[in-house]
C-alpha cells in the first residue's frame, strides 16, 4: 500500500540520513549528485562542496531539491524530497556552519552505526588541502513524501 508521509515524518527520516542526491539546473539541463548533508530538523540542509560545476550552476539557479530513498525492495520504500533554496556563507560565518555540519554528522553516525569518528574525512569523500570549501544552506521551502510497504 502507497501513504502519503506527513511533514514530521518526512522531516523525521531527512535527519536520520546524511547522505542524499541534490538537484539543480545548468543550462537549462536538471543535473543530480549524491552530497554528504546535515539537516537541522527544522528547515534548513547544511553541505559543503569546492568550486565547481554544482556550486557555480547553484549560484546561477539557486532552486534546487535533496531526494532521500530507503529502499528494501520493490515493494518496501521511502522517499523523502525536500524543496528549497541554496544560500553561500561566507567568511567567519562558514566556520561555524562546517562545524554544526560536522558536529551533527558524527553525532548521527555514532548513534545509527555506532562508529566513533574523529574527522571529517572519515565521513565526507571531499578532502580539502588548500582549498576552501564552499559551505552553503538549502533553506527548505516544502517538504514531501511517499511510502510503499506490502
Amino acid at each position: 500500500m502507497m501513504t502519503i508521509l506527513k511533514e514530521k515524518e518526512c522531516k523525521e527520516i531527512l535527519g536520520n540520513h546524511y547522505i542524499g542526491n541534490i538537484a539543480y539546473i545548468s543550462s537549462n539541463s536538471p543535473h543530480i549528485v549524491p552530497m554528504t548533508y546535515y539537516f537541522d530538523g527544522e528547515d534548513t540542509i547544511l553541505g559543503y562542496s569546492s568550486e565547481g560545476h554544482k556550486t557555480k550552476a547553484m549560484r546561477n539557479n539557486n532552486n534546487v531539491s535533496l531526494h532521500i530513498m530507503e529502499m528494501k525492495d520493490i515493494d518496501n520504500w521511502t522517499s523523502v524530497l525536500a524543496h528549497g533554496t541554496y544560500e553561500e556563507i561566507d567568511g567567519a560565518n562558514s566556520k561555524g556552519y562546517l562545524r554544526q555540519f560536522a558536529k551533527g554528522i558524527k553525532n548521527l553516525i555514532s548513534q545509527r552505526e555506532e562508529r566513533n569518528l574523529h574527522f571529517i574525512s572519515e565521513f565526507s569523500s571531499k578532502i580539502y588541502k588548500e582549498e576552501i570549501p564552499v559551505v552553503f544552506k538549502i533553506k527548505v521551502d516544502q517538504i514531501t513524501g511517499r511510502q510503499r510497504i506490502h
